[in-house]
C-alpha cells in the first residue's frame, strides 16, 4: 500500500465557482473524492489538504516525509510565482511531486508564466482542467506505489 498527498493551494477550496470560465464548475470536493476512490481501488491511500496559508503547505510538505507519503500531487495556485519557502520545503523531504495546474499557466499573464517549482517537479501538467489531477494520479501510481 502507497501513501499518496493532494495538495491545493491559496484560492483552490473556491474551485466550482470562482471564475467557472477559466477553473470550470467543479469543486475540489468532488476532486478529493474522485481521487480518493481511485487510490481505494487501487489499495492506496490518499491525503487530501488545502490552504490559502504558506506556512501550513510548508507544515503539510514536512509532515509528508514522517508519513511515508510517496509521491504529492501539487497545484500550489498563486504561490507557484511566488513562493521560494515551498520549493525548499519540496527539495528539502526528497519525496518526488507532480505540479499541476487546471489553467494553462503559459497562456496567461505574464507573472503566471513562472514557476518556482516546476525545474525540480518530477513532471508538470498544465491547461488540461480538473483532468490533470487525474492525469497526475496516474503517473503516480504507476512510478511510485
Amino acid at each position: 500500500m502507497s501513501n499518496f498527498l493532494l495538495l491545493n493551494g491559496p484560492n483552490l477550496n473556491l474551485l466550482g465557482s470562482r471564475e467557472p470560465e477559466i477553473y470550470g464548475s467543479t469543486s475540489l470536493a468532488d476532486i478529493e473524492n474522485k481521487l480518493s476512490k481511485i487510490c481505494l481501488e487501487a489499495s492506496h491511500l490518499l491525503d487530501s489538504f488545502q490552504s490559502n496559508a504558506e506556512h501550513e503547505l510548508v507544515n503539510k510538505i514536512h509532515e509528508a516525509k514522517d508519513a511515508n507519503v510517496n509521491c504529492i500531487i501539487f497545484n500550489p495556485g498563486a504561490f507557484t510565482h511566488s513562493s521560494i519557502a515551498l520549493r525548499d520545503a519540496l527539495s528539502g523531504i526528497n519525496i518526488p511531486f507532480i505540479e499541476v495546474h487546471i489553467s494553462n499557466i503559459y497562456s496567461r499573464e505574464d507573472f503566471r508564466q513562472k514557476s518556482y517549482l516546476s525545474d525540480i517537479a518530477e513532471g508538470v501538467i498544465s491547461g488540461l482542467g480538473i483532468e490533470g489531477y487525474e492525469l497526475a494520479l496516474t503517473v503516480a501510481l504507476k512510478r511510485f506505489s
